[in-house]
């Protein structure tokens, strides 16, 4: 430790998450520039992170989750919901459920029509492509020999061939690379896995990283505020082993602490909106009305149904049965301890003239007693997750006290405009459109959940309202753009403040049309090149 502090350093990496693990290997590369990352977390030790299927052991462990929750509000019945944050070296690739979903090309131009010049799709491609390992069929917009090992799921269980003969019945096509040239269809969701293992981003960046002289890697340091000389931010401050330490930077302090804790960093640093940071009792160091501001999310609802036959995972993993699937993926690494949360994917379009998909489904031949905490039914049961893409919707997330061990206060402000009502209503009924289609026959039983009784938009929306969760897609709290209102601009410099970026899921304009860790791998694969060509 004291060698780390005892000079400064051209980058310091403030979170080993997603995008801390990709800057901390690419900066590091040329053996020559000194960077240093910072964990709040420690070292990943559970051979639970390694088994796809242990995610339901981590979800709710506070070494690997933040355990952060929403405040409570009225269109989502008063609940407090879960919104899970990987915590330590990897982050969230600790612990979610591997689905890599690139969205849509019309996501990123979007962002580029909306001053974020240099990160429309043709701009972005290259650096999805130089990430990827995948080994599905040869296209022109994927690519092999990646850090990252993407797959599609392995496992084919009959519910699941099932459900996507039933989409099929219904009208949608069957579409084996939702992430090549159309998104439209179902099928089976790609994954970061090699051999039947989770493949973290401290797997597949960070650790072939870790042996470089000039990378140092601090874990357990918890950041409290940056370090300022003038207008410019010269490092950070932490809470390493119970003292305050200092870590300085002589080329740019970099924030990729993720959607919820960056904007508290900022806030309690100074930087932020003056009433914020009035009622935490930080002086303002730089006025950005932007920072917590903009915050999106992907609300999910859960269909599910009884399944007349024991096909599910409700029971497959009891008992005896379960002992044997452990043997199977001890001896060959398949099976179903290789499932994460989706197996089987959807993407459709809920009404005409949409230019892509604006729903989402997540099919699991399982059913939850607990959804939050990924416990299972007793009886054999299915789950179809319903999620729209593209919400509308905006809440906030903000430092609460000055305290930075303080969790901020997350209101999401889910379902609060009609466009996303009535898109997450018209999705569940398609939903039961296709469960009730003839593939579907020999295994479909009851509706449990919302029940044959739901059946007006009222009963739907009532059902979205008091089901619902987040599906841990928070971003956009530090949106990058071309005005003057947003926190970064497209080079994801921090308006007003010299040496400091952010590198993570807040800088989105606009979420993405699917899971959002693809999108975060690539800003910051396309960050480390926009902080070396400023070096």
């Amino acid at each position: 430790m004291d060698a780390v502090e005892a000079g400064a350093f051209d980058d310091v990496i403030v979170g080993g998450g997603t995008a801390g693990c990709v800057l901390a290997e690419r900066l590091s590369a040329s053996g020559t520039r000194r960077v240093l990352l910072l964990e709040a977390g420690g070292r990943a030790r559970s051979p639970w992170v390694a088994v796809p299927a242990g995610f339901s052991r981590l979800l709710q462990h506070p070494a690997y989750n933040w355990r952060f929750r929403t405040e409570p509000e009225e269109a989502t019945g008063g609940r407090v919901i879960s919104v899970p944050r990987g915590k330590g070296l990897g982050g969230s690739t600790l612990i979610n459920g591997m689905i890599y979903v690139r969205g849509q090309p019309q996501d990123y131009d979007a962002w580029a029509q909306a001053g974020c010049r240099g990160w429309g799709f043709s701009d972005v491609l290259p650096y999805f492509r130089r990430l990827e390992d995948y080994d599905g069929p040869p296209d022109p917009l994927r690519a092999r020999g990646g850090p990252l090992p993407l797959t599609e799921v392995a496992e084919r269980p009959v519910l699941a061939e099932a459900f996507i003969a039933a989409a099929q019945a219904a009208g949608h096509p069957r579409n084996p690379d939702y992430n090549a040239a159309t998104q439209d269809g179902f099928g089976y969701y790609q994954v970061n896995q090699r051999g039947g293992r989770r493949v973290s981003a401290a797997d597949a960046y960070l650790r072939p990283a870790l042996r470089r002289p000039n990378l140092a890697v601090v874990t357990d340091a918890h950041v409290l505020r940056l370090a300022f000389a003038g207008a410019r931010a010269t490092g950070v401050v932490a809470r390493v082993g119970g003292r305050e330490r200092l870590f300085r930077a002589r080329g740019a302090v970099i924030l990729a602490a993720g959607a919820a804790q960056t904007p508290q960093i900022l806030e309690l640093s100074g930087i932020g909106d003056p009433a914020i940071l009035a009622r935490l009792g930080v002086p303002v160091r730089r006025e950005s009305p932007g920072v917590g501001a903009n915050y999106m999310d992907h609300y999910c609802t859960r269909m599910n149904w009884r399944v007349r036959r024991p096909v599910t995972l409700n029971e497959q993993t009891r008992g005896f049965r379960l002992g044997l699937a452990a043997a199977r993926y001890l001896a060959t690494r398949r099976g179903i301890l290789t499932l994460g949360t989706g197996l089987a994917h959807g993407f459709v379009r809920t009404r005409p003239g949409l230019d892509g998909p604006d729903v989402q489904y997540f099919f699991m031949h399982a059913s939850y007693a607990n959804a939050a905490e990924r416990k299972l039914d007793r009886l054999p049961g299915m789950t179809i997750g319903v999620t729209q893409l593209r919400p509308e919707s905006r809440g906030t997330i903000h430092a609460v006290s000055p305290d930075p061990f303080q969790p901020p206060a997350i209101r999401p402000n889910f379902l609060a405009t009609e466009a996303d009502r009535r898109a997450m209503v018209e999705g569940m009924k398609i939903a039961r459109t296709i469960v009730e289609a003839a593939p579907m026959d020999p295994y479909r039983g009851a509706e449990l959940n919302p029940g044959p009784e739901c059946r007006t938009d009222a009963d739907w929306l009532d059902f979205a309202r008091r089901d619902g969760q987040t599906i841990y897609h928070i971003c956009g709290t530090c949106r990058m753009g071309g005005d003057p209102g947003a926190v970064t601009d497209p080079e994801l410099r921090v308006r007003g403040v010299d040496g400091l970026r952010v590198a993570d899921a807040s800088v989105m304009p606009s979420i993405v049309s699917g899971n959002t860790q693809a999108a975060v791998f690539m800003i910051a694969e396309k960050a480390s090149d926009l902080i070396r060509a400023a070096a």
